[in-house]
């Protein structure tokens, strides 16, 4: 380069002949990185781009590496260097197809169906990931590929590919842990991979613990309600309250225990909702019955589905507490609606447990082991 910063033909011609590929490299660098600066007029940034589009073929790795990883953050960098890079060697293309501006969805989703899994790798950390990306790369990608995808929070993800995703790699760790610990999930995908993990972790608890497989289904059965009732209590709209219903009831998994739970969370909804999916009975009549004053329309429902004396019991008391408190969604409510469910249980039931959680009481009530004494 010339002393004020300009391109020169000695440049060009040290870039062509020199056989040192470190030299070249450096040149190369010290080009690109003036490039991305504001020292190049109209025509040195022109002149510079020409000595790329000779170097992207240079026969030395390291230089094409070298000018790969310095174009990477150049978004206005044309589209012909930024593509040649791009579909190089992994060790060449890595940098553009993780940071590069320059390249456009369909580049990308090209890249995906031609080239390795290190480049799919390369495109699934991109800062931000497209849906139809995505679903290509779930679509072409290996085990790594997709947990790539998966830990990357700025990858947008359709239902559609979550569910592909849990289709082919439902059963991998590499695969669960990141989709567990995604800052969103739609909550029928969720559901499902609630119950994958709890597979895998009843597996584990009968190899590796003294305990029956009966003993730890119950258990994964338990893990499995409280997690599904902490995802509803933190708000759903209608149509995904709707759908994680169906979804339960379709695969045997919408338990008088979980309806009992919804309930004990003050998530009246959810509740309602779960008995018409339940009892096959429209929402609009389960609420005309469990709204009763008499109390003889949730007897006769819970007569129908075969519930416990119990479990009808706690879910008066239940509705009782939610038509009483004024359950406004504000700090603390649903600890004071469960708090309340179980003193009034406690009162009802008197001495016969302990009753210091809910969960206890909710084991007790499912089992049929509470006789439904009142208090006096």
């Amino acid at each position: 380069m010339s002393n004020n910063g300009s391109l020169c033909p000695a440049d060009v011609e040290r870039l062509l002949t020199d056989r040192s590929a470190k030299a070249r490299a450096e040149t190369v660098e010290k080009i690109a990185v003036s490039m991305t600066g504001t020292g190049f007029s109209n025509k040195e940034r022109h002149e510079a781009e020409e000595i790329f589009r000779i170097l992207v073929n240079d026969t030395e790795v390291l230089v094409r590496q070298t000018l790969a990883e310095t174009l990477k953050s150049v978004p206005d960098l044309s589209h012909d260097i930024a593509i040649t890079l791009a579909s190089d060697i992994a060790d060449v293309a890595t940098p553009m197809l993780s940071f590069s501006n320059a390249l456009s969805d369909e580049d990308l989703l090209d890249i995906i169906g031609s080239k390795s899994d290190l480049h799919q790798i390369a495109v699934a950390s991109r800062k931000t990931v497209s849906e139809t990306v995505s679903a290509k790369l779930a679509d072409s990608g290996s085990e790594d590929v997709v947990a790539t995808l998966m830990q990357n929070d700025g990858a947008e993800i359709s239902d559609a590919t979550y569910e592909k995703v849990l289709d082919q790699f439902g059963e991998s760790e590499k695969v669960q842990a990141p989709m567990a610990h995604r800052s969103k999930l739609p909550i029928t995908v969720t559901e499902r991979l609630v119950t994958m993990v709890s597979d895998k972790l009843r597996e584990h608890l009968v190899t590796h613990h003294e305990m029956s497989p009966s003993m730890a289904t119950d258990l994964i059965l338990e893990s499995r309600e409280k997690t599904m009732i902490g995802l509803i209590k933190e708000g759903a709209s209608r149509s995904d309250l709707v759908d994680l219903i169906d979804q339960l009831h379709a695969n045997g998994r919408l338990t008088p225990t979980i309806i009992l739970r919804a309930l004990c969370v003050g998530d009246v909804d959810f509740f309602e909702t779960a008995m018409a999916k339940y009892s096959n009975i429209a929402v609009s009549n389960i609420h005309i019955l469990v709204n009763d004053a008499s109390g003889k329309g949730l007897r006769q429902l819970c007569e129908k589905l075969n519930f416990s004396d119990g479990l009808q019991k706690i879910m008066k008391v239940g509705l009782e507490v939610a038509t009483e408190l004024d359950f406004d969604g504000s700090p603390g409510d649903r600890e004071r609606y469960r708090n309340q469910v179980i003193e009034r249980v406690l009162t009802h039931f008197q001495d016969e447990f302990d009753g210091e959680n809910v969960d206890y009481l909710i084991a007790k009530l499912g089992n049929g082991t509470i006789a439904g004494n009142q208090a006096a």
